[in-house]
């Protein structure tokens, strides 16, 4: 043992210390955790107090009483799941639209792709009531207004430009050798893209329709301009309604964004991996 310690010290290397525990970059992001994450517990505790005033809403639920939540429900299912068809048709027109458009900006020499490239950045700082106005004047000349459809393209716009530049960040990245291995078996360029180019680009898509779902979740102004009726009514409409200068049942509002929130959540748990490495993957590479 002596003659060990001795001939590490006749090296010259110096014991290695024990990692202590740094208990104050701990508290210091326990308090910002806490700090993001008390107007989620203060609306989940509201929703649980009903008939409480705003100012009356007590800081911990004395009861378990869910009637907010059976009421918020049997009011905004139809509204939840109209919802749910807006993102996911919106998610399925921005990866249709936004997957070519990346891999031609990203594999082919384009005449002016760099300006194209640039304009789509731009397109992201356009304030959005002023594309609400404008597509509700085209919708009227397509009879688009108060539609699913209309909807739905107008929510892939808030996603397109974002998916379109992370895209091809990652297909950037992917080595010619492969994309010119799959063309040598006999693949034209649609099947380079859709067999080999995609895949590779995995997390980049569900990073891409992740927050393509996300932002058509929690639209609120293309779904109030570009509806005049309540035939389609997400569920943002639905909590607007509850809105007002003399609202008194902030329970039951409470209540309708608790469970508007489940399933982003839910999906924010499911893709956390998928969007790290989406995001990190195509500077990586």
């Amino acid at each position: 043992m002596s003659s060990t310690t001795s001939g590490t010290a006749a090296r010259g290397v110096r014991p290695t210390r024990a990692k202590r525990p740094d208990y104050l970059s701990a508290a210091a992001g326990t308090a910002i955790l806490a700090v993001l994450l008390f107007p989620l517990y203060w609306m989940v505790n509201t929703a649980l107090q009903p008939d409480a005033a705003l100012a009356e809403v007590r800081w911990l639920p004395q009861t378990l009483d869910l009637s907010n939540f059976r009421r918020a429900w049997s009011s905004q299912a139809g509204n939840l799941l109209t919802s749910i068809l807006v993102a996911l048709g919106a998610v399925a027109v921005c990866l249709a639209l936004a997957a070519p458009a990346a891999y031609a900006l990203a594999r082919f020499r384009l005449p002016g792709g760099r300006a194209v490239v640039f304009g789509t950045l731009i397109t992201q700082m356009v304030p959005g009531i002023v594309v609400a106005n404008a597509l509700y004047n085209a919708y009227v000349e397509l009879n688009l207004v108060n539609s699913y459809l209309g909807l739905i393209l107008a929510d892939a716009s808030l996603g397109l430009p974002f998916t379109i530049i992370l895209l091809r960040a990652f297909m950037v990245s992917i080595p010619e050798e492969v994309l010119e291995a799959g063309m040598v078996d006999g693949a034209g360029r649609w099947l380079v893209m859709l067999r080999i180019a995609l895949p590779m680009s995995r997390n980049a898509l569900i990073t891409g329709g992740l927050f393509t779902f996300l932002f058509a979740w929690s639209d609120f102004l293309f779904a109030l301009t570009l509806n005049t009726t309540d035939a389609v009514k997400p569920v943002t409409l639905g909590i607007y309604e509850y809105l007002g200068a003399h609202v008194g049942d902030w329970g039951a509002v409470m209540a309708v964004a608790t469970l508007s929130s489940v399933p982003a959540a839910v999906l924010l748990v499911v893709a956390q991996r998928y969007v790290a490495a989406g995001i990190s993957g195509g500077s990586i590479k």
